[in-house]
């Protein structure tokens, strides 16, 4: 049912694509996603193959070369992701304690097969950078000339991930009154008797026929898939041929990445355990944001990426700088 002024979330979609189907039923749109993903990411990779954008003057790269290499990043990248979000994100101290679970892929209670639910994208870029550098040290190949490559790969792909997080109906955004705002299944429900609540549900027509109501959040996660994904995707592709040294790219991506992820972060809810890493005005209040000064984990971490970032692009700089005059003298 949809209204003019939210959406409510489609009741048919569910985590599973064959819910309630024997053994069809393990199978999920999330990690459907990412083998849509680490195939949007290969054919950028094919494409940039081709251009040549991977060669060098001892050796013209081959689908092979770039097949083994994403396999190598795809493997960290996961191991990254996965210890990343276990070990940082999760307040229990249940994985420090018992960090066999990290990679064990049934719920501990109930003992149903769950996968590696629960993934951080900063652990993945973590682990994915450093699968990346090892491959290009095992095989000898120039690492900024890889990595420039695989950043531009990288985004398309990253969308399909944020459309799963989408089809799974989590990591939703904060309350709005937008009229694309959706109601999430699983979202915090609120007091009905309490005053801003019923303001708020007066202000988008929401009738309250409970005590409890759910009221329509920003689908941060397609924000997210737009911009983190095909935005940062067109920008890096119109800038591959622009440029001028090894090393430009990746920084510009992480740059990019980081800039755009703080500032969707002041629309997607933080983790409830973990709440905001600052908070200026010592607002609790996850659901609705009353301060930018009001800092996530998420920010602190897209601004060490946005530092990061810029120290690549100064620091590849400096060093083709070096290198060309090395080679002039």
């Amino acid at each position: 049912m949809t209204n003019f002024l939210y959406v409510n979330y489609p009741s048919w979609i569910h985590p599973e694509i064959f819910p309630g189907v024997p053994l069809l039923g393990l199978i999920r749109w999330y990690g459907l996603m990412y083998i849509f993903a680490f195939s949007g990411a290969f054919l950028v990779l094919k494409k940039l193959l081709k251009e040549g954008a991977l060669d060098t003057p001892e050796k013209k790269a081959t689908e092979d070369d770039i097949f083994s290499f994403i396999s190598c990043g795809i493997v960290f990248l996961l191991i990254g992701a996965r210890v990343f979000s276990t070990l940082v994100y999760d307040t229990s101290g249940l994985y420090w304690k018992k960090p066999w679970l990290i990679f064990w892929p049934f719920d501990t209670v109930t003992k149903r097969f769950t996968g590696l639910a629960g993934m951080s994208y900063h652990g993945g870029f973590i682990g994915g950078l450093i699968g990346m550098i090892v491959w290009c040290r095992i095989h000898r190949q120039p690492v900024w000339k890889w990595i420039d490559a695989m950043v531009v790969a990288i985004p398309l792909g990253y969308t399909f991930g944020r459309l799963g997080n989408f089809l799974n109906g989590e990591l939703y955004g904060r309350i709005t009154t937008m009229p694309w705002g959706v109601v999430f299944p699983r979202a915090e429900h609120f007091s009905s008797s309490l005053g801003w609540v019923q303001e708020f549900a007066a202000s988008i027509g929401m009738e309250l026929n409970s005590k409890l109501v759910n009221l329509p959040r920003h689908p941060s996660q397609l924000y997210e898939a737009f911009f983190e994904g095909i935005f940062l995707f067109i920008v890096l592709w119109n800038l591959r041929k622009a440029k001028k040294f090894d090393g430009f790219l990746g920084g510009c991506y992480t740059v990019g990445y980081g800039l755009v992820r703080f500032i969707i972060e002041y629309f997607r809810e933080p983790d409830a355990d973990i709440g905001y890493r600052i908070s200026a005005d010592g607002s609790t209040a996850l659901y609705t944001n009353t301060s930018l000064l009001n800092i996530s984990t998420g920010q602190i971490l897209c601004f060490l990426m946005i530092t990061g970032g810029i120290a690549i692009i100064i620091g590849t700089w400096f060093w083709n700088k070096k290198k060309q005059n090395t080679l002039q003298k």
